[in-house]
This record gives C-alpha cells, structure tokens and sequence, in this order.
C-alpha cells in the first residue's frame, strides 16, 4: 500500500530525535499511519484492530486491490478469498477476524501500549520489540454540575445515569436500558442521558419507546466537548461498557473518574485492570443485566457508597494519568529506543505530583531551637519582644507553625528569601530548617538595604539584609539561580497590577528544582462562601485601613484575594509544579457557625475540600514562565 498524503511529503523525520505515531482504529487516523509506514518509529497502539482504518485508506478511495492485498498480508488466502467476497458485495468485510496490524508492527521500532492486555495483543500479533505500557494520560475537567443539571431541567437530589460516546449497540445500550427500566420501578424519579452520535443502524429512540422509557430517559445526541463534560459532571452515575472490546482504552471513562462519578466497567479487556475500588466491574454474560440492575439500585439507595467509589476514582486519575507523570513515561522509554541524550535527559525536570522534600544534608547549625516536628511557637514567641509582635504572633500562630512545616530544609550552602520580611519566623530558618544564607526583602526604594538586628527574650541574637524593590516593577536584586527557596508569605494579595512581574522575578532567581512556598487568604473559604450568601463582603481582610498617626501613609490593603484553584493555575503558569496544595487556618479555632455552609455545598455536590481560610503552596521549578499573562488574571 503506497498511497501517501501531501502532509506526509512534507514532513522531515531529520529535524526530530524519534517519531511518535498515535494509531487509532478510524479514517482521521489515515495520514498518521501512512506517515509511520514512510518514516517509522514509535507507534502509540489505542487498540489492537485496525481494519476499520485500512478499509478507509483502501475501500473508501476505491482502491480494491489494495484492500486485498492488505487483507491477505494479514491473514493469508483465507482472508483474500473472504475479500473477495466482500468486494462482490456478498458479505460485509471481516472487521473482527483480521486485524490489519502487520504492517504497521513490522516497521515499528517500538510500540507504547495503555494497558497489559494490549501489550500480549502486540506480542501475539508477533512484535518482538520494546513495548511500554503507560497509562492514558487524561485531563481533569473542569464544568459546573449544577448548571447542566439545569439545563436538564434537574434538582440536585435527582439521581441521573449517563452513556456516553458513540451511541452504539457494543456499549450494551440495550442491556442498559432494561436495567434501567426496572430501576425506575423501584426509583421512579432517577433519569437516564445518552450523549454522543446516534448510529444510523441502531434504532435507539424506538427501543426506548418500547421499553416504556420515553419520559426517563432523553437522547442529547452529538454535543461540543465542553457540553459533553459538563453532562458528564451533571451525572451521579456513568455507564462504560462495552462488548466486544479489542483494548481500547475510554478518554470518556478517564474524564468520568476523573470528575468523581461513579462508573461501571465491563470485566474484560483493559477494563479488568482497573482496581477494584475506583470502579465495579460487570462480567459480560447471562448475569449482566442483573448485575447492572444491582448496582445502579445500590449506588442511588446508597448515594454515600457512589461518593466515596467517585472520590477514590477521582485521586486515582489524578495519582496515576496526570500528564506529567505519562511523559515522563514516553520519554523514558524513547530513550532507550533511539533519543539522543540530549533530549532524554529533559525527563529529569518532571517529576511526580507529590515528590518528596529532600532531608537536610546537615544538621541545624544551633541545637537549641526544638527539633522538627516538635512544637515552634514557644520558640518563635522568644522573637515576639515587643506588644505588636506578640499581637501579630497571636493571631496568626497557626499560620506561622504551618508555613514553617512547609519550608524544604535547607544546609549551610542554602541561600533562602523571605519577601515581605517581618522577622517573625525568619531566625528559625537557620536555626531550625539550617539554611546558610537568610536574606529578606520588603517594599520600598530600590537600592536601599536595612542591616537588621534583632535579639530573643532568651539573648539569641539574629542579624538579616533587608532589600528594598517593588515586586510588581522593578527586577530583583539577585543573580539568576541564586536561591534554593523563596518564600512569599501574605504578600500576592496586595499587589496592585502585575503578579506575574513578582512570579517571573521569583522563577529566574531560583534554582533549577528550587522551592517557592506561596501562602495567602482563601476567597473560597467556608468562612468567605458564608459572607457573600449574608450580603456581606467575602474578602479576608477587605477593609480600608486607617492611618497609625494623622498624617501618615496608610498600610497597603488586601487588593486581590485567591482561590486555591487559582493559586494551583498561577504556579503553574510560572514554570511550577505542585508539590503541595492545601488550606487551613490562621488560628486554629473550631468554626461550627459553618456548618450550614458545609451541608449546603455537600447538598449540591460541590467540592468541600480546600474551604479553610488560608492557602497553603508549595511549588518546584520545572521551567521558565510558561504564560507570562494568562487570560484567567489579566484582561
């Protein structure tokens, strides 16, 4: 088969380390093959049948011989002559019987597989070469529940089931749809969505009718992507099966677990591999319309089992197919099938989602501060010498504790930056995290440096460099890669105009790998959700603040308050990954006045996670700025 297109032509194998072709089983896959036959290399495999894509690139351009050929490549005379047959039209072609993947195989130079049944798919086809198996990377969507729900015309109590993608009979639609109809016996208020194209030869609307289903369940038909996630959102429980399967992996199951849902599976395939508790398996056989019954009776009488299945199917998509993680993957593996050092060294940039914060390479140079993980207020209140210090240290102790719980430890050839300096925690940084270099900053005229001395309630005497800069203007008065971390504590939300200026300046002097710990007021606290549902503001510290003394200038007020989705965006727009993301307190006092606020996010399925009243980040340096003003922030 020589029919190549124009793209192909085009392309220049020579300009790239190693190709990599992703091959699916259908006609907009047709110049990627052809390109991988023309210049081979390493081939993604979504399913282990391809005679759906070579019929389009032979039957559907009229070229019958090829298809014979093919055919017979593929699976000798008795598939030539069954061939034959199909192009007298006296039967449909063999689509499950031969599986067209010779070809491609033969010139691939390695195979990268989703799953392990995939992989003895390839090995039984006959590849001898390398094969990975990397999980199906998969994005987290992002849509609103409750608005789709609306759109449908549903209270949040309802309970909804979803199908979704092509809508064809190998999705067990109709094994479904009778389970469903004697679900609706028992629960007369659940309803039931199918989103995605019809098949022109499944008679879908009929069998629904028939089956008395016509006011519980409603056929969406094709919808935009951001639409067919936000269906998917709207739903409590997602239906993914399928029979007969040939390895393909679901991109739709991914953004079902990935949203939380609670998701059925058939037990075959590359299905089988999920694990037990992020999903339930439905064995395809005399049983399964029981089965399925079963379960969607269980997850609706028990909607407490469907959240805590969707929340561990959530953590595992989040664990196991984050992006990172599946290119660190691919690229460890292309490695070793042919890319130059120089571009498989890339890899050691990313890392995994949650890495582990290095232990000191040396011991804390004064063994009098407490030793980590005991207690640091007692310590850090020996600092707090005079009335608005100790005020402060009240206030916010719980912060304080925890930002410090959070600094990677550091060794005498550490150098770390304290932005926005107020000496409240900064002796500890040698003391207690033994960090070489303490250097602060604050605003103020640039080229002015404050040689501070302060000395504890105990006659420990500390001495730092306090610079002088604007954050959001000027450059920062230090090399590149000068700094193992910076801290950025209850600074961001006073900026006025350009954030990114001080997330820029902060990358560029960090370290390759370096730390940058972000903490800063939550605008989607419980405490905030309360305030703005009364009528009232819901910013942390909103106020105009008054003059010390007639006179003076005024302190700078809170301009702009955070998210924590918005903190996790900002990193990474700047080059981050996230090593951790979490909210809690300023002062650790219980807050039951909330609770109502916490039912009423519970009540509409809305996310209760990340609601305390400050926000906690700690990033690490992958890269330059990747967006230096992200639509989300800037207009």
């Amino acid at each position: 088969m020589e029919t190549f297109s124009a793209a192909d032509q085009a392309f220049d194998p020579a300009r790239f380390d190693v190709a990599l072709y992703h091959v699916g089983n259908n006609r907009y896959h047709d110049f990627v093959y052809e390109t991988a036959l023309r210049h081979p290399g390493v081939v993604a495999l979504h399913e282990s049948n391809l005679h759906h894509l070579i019929a389009d690139l032979t039957i559907r351009r009229g070229d019958w011989d090829a298809y014979l050929a093919e055919c017979e490549y593929n699976g000798g005379p008795a598939a030539r002559a069954f061939a034959e047959r199909v192009r007298n039209l006296e039967a449909g072609p063999d689509y499950e019987g031969v599986r067209m993947l010779r070809r491609l195989l033969e010139s691939a130079r390695g195979v990268v597989v989703h799953s392990r049944f995939m992989e003895r798919e390839v090995r039984a086809a006959g590849f001898g070469g390398p094969v990975a198996v990397i999980p199906h990377g998969a994005w987290i969507p992002d849509p609103h529940r409750s608005e789709f729900r609306y759109k449908l015309g549903l209270d949040e109590t309802t309970p909804l089931v979803g199908i979704f993608g092509f809508l064809k009979p190998y999705k067990r639609i109709p094994e479904s749809l009778r389970a469903f109809r004697r679900l609706v016996r028992l629960a007369p208020e659940a309803k039931l969505i199918l989103v995605g194209e019809e098949h022109p030869e499944f008679p879908l609307r009929p069998l629904i009718e028939s089956l008395g289903l016509s006011a519980a369940v409603r056929v969406l038909g094709f919808t935009p992507i951001d639409d067919f996630e936000g269906y998917l959102s709207a739903c409590d429980i997602v239906l993914n099966l399928r029979y007969p399967t040939v390895g393909e992996s679901s991109g739709t199951l991914l953004r079902s677990l990935g949203l939380g849902k609670a998701a059925l599976v058939s037990d075959l395939g590359s299905f089988q591999e999920f694990p037990d508790d992020v999903c339930l398996k439905v064995p395809v056989g005399p049983s399964e319309e029981d089965l399925i019954f079963e379960y969607l009776n269980l997850l609706i009488s028990r909607p407490e089992i469907a959240r805590e299945l969707g929340a561990r199917a959530r953590d595992y998509v989040a664990r196991e197919c984050n992006w990172g993680k599946a290119a660190a993957r691919y690229l460890d593996f292309l490695g070793g099938v042919g890319i130059p050092a120089r571009s498989a060294g890339t890899h050691a940039d990313i890392r995994p989602l949650v890495p582990e914060i290095p232990a000191p390479e040396s011991p804390a140079p004064d063994p009098r501060p407490p030793a980590p993980g005991a207690d640091p207020l007692p310590y850090l209140r020996t600092w707090a010498v005079d009335a608005p210090s100790r005020r402060y240290l009240d206030t916010h102790e719980t912060r304080l504790a925890k930002t410090l719980a959070l600094i990677p430890p550091g060794c005498p050839g550490d150098r770390i930056l304290e932005m926005g300096a107020y000496l409240q925690i900064t002796p500890a940084l040698r003391t207690r995290l033994g960090y070489g270099e303490i250097r602060g900053c604050y605003f103020g005229q640039p080229g002015r440096t404050d040689h501070r001395e302060i000395v504890s309630a105990e006659g420990e005497r500390f001495t730092c460099e306090i610079d002088h800069f604007d954050a959001e203007r000027d450059p920062f008065p230090y090399p590149d890669a000068h700094f193992s971390t910076v801290l950025c504590c209850e600074l961001i939300e006073h900026l006025f105009e350009d954030p990114m200026h001080l997330m820029g300046e902060v990358n560029r002097i960090l370290k390759p790998g370096g730390h940058l710990l972000l903490t800063t007021p939550n605008i989607a606290a419980l405490r905030a959700i309360s305030a703005v549902l009364l009528g009232y503001h819901p910013g942390f510290y909103h106020a105009y603040i008054k003059p010390s003394a007639p006179g003076a200038e005024p302190e700078a007020r809170h301009n702009r308050e955070y998210t924590p989705r918005e903190i996790h965006r900002l990193l990474a727009n700047s080059g981050f990954e996230i090593v951790r993301l979490d909210t809690g307190e300023f002062r650790d006092l219980p807050h039951p006045e909330y609770g109502w606020v916490l039912h009423l996010l519970e009540r509409y399925r809305l996310d209760t996670s990340l609601r305390g009243d400050g926000i906690y980040a700690l990033g690490r340096k992958t890269g330059p700025v990747k967006e230096r003003r992200p639509d989300w922030l800037y207009s």
